[in-house]
């Protein structure tokens, strides 16, 4: 059986995958996301960015696999995904602060963002990668306006400062978003559509990773 690696340490992906009838292992390595990013041709539009470090990330996340030599490089999918929020033709990663959390929300506050995200898909067989595929997803955002004192609640649950575009749709976040335009997946960090896309480019149809298939 073809095992589902997910390269993320995020625990919604996780859940998004285990509620659609997988079971991932995660293996994450460390990815110096800025360094990917400034080492870009100039004018990478945002999609590319994005699905660069989606690529970095997976690749990362092999490497890892191969270095450990588990059982499970013999067959196996990793996947890797990067989202960021597109403001104003910026993109928009983690705040990391309340302040910059805070600027962030003043900018999309009332109004539609588009929520970028990268996925890449490898294919190992016998710890070599023998397909590779790539694309990004684009999700519009509608945002409402919080409260002074909602906004100020938010910020000290701290929810915001570690997911990109500072906020979330499956969380405390959820309240603050009108609709969206496009896959709810995506929003939350892993697009089921386009990875099940994805996952056939390189040979595996989802309903073969399946616990229980």
């Amino acid at each position: 059986m073809t095992e589902f690696v997910l390269g993320s340490a995020s625990p919604a992906r996780l859940e998004v995958l285990r509620s659609a009838g997988l079971r991932p292992l995660v293996r994450v390595s460390e990815v110096d996301e800025d360094a990917v990013a400034a080492a870009l041709p100039p004018g990478t539009d945002p999609a590319g960015v994005v699905t660069a470090l989606a690529r970095a990330k997976a690749e990362a996340a092999a490497a890892a696999l191969v270095a450990e030599r588990a059982e499970v490089i013999a067959d196996c999918v990793v996947v890797g995904c990067d989202s960021m929020l597109l403001v104003d033709g910026v993109l928009q990663g983690k705040p990391l602060t309340p302040e910059v959390a805070r600027e962030r929300w003043a900018a999309m506050a009332g109004r539609g963002a588009d929520l970028l995200t990268g996925h890449c898909v490898l294919r190992l067989r016998d710890a070599r990668t023998v397909a590779e595929v790539a694309d990004c997803s684009r999700t519009t955002v509608h945002f409402a306006k919080p409260e002074p004192e909602e906004l100020d609640a938010y910020l000290a649950t701290g929810e915001p400062l570690q997911v990109a575009g500072a906020f979330t749709l499956d969380g405390r976040g959820g309240w603050f978003v009108d609709r969206i335009e496009g896959d709810p997946s995506s929003v939350i960090g892993i697009g089921l559509p386009l990875l099940r896309r994805l996952l056939a480019g390189v040979g595996v149809g989802v309903a073969q990773l399946w616990v229980g298939s």
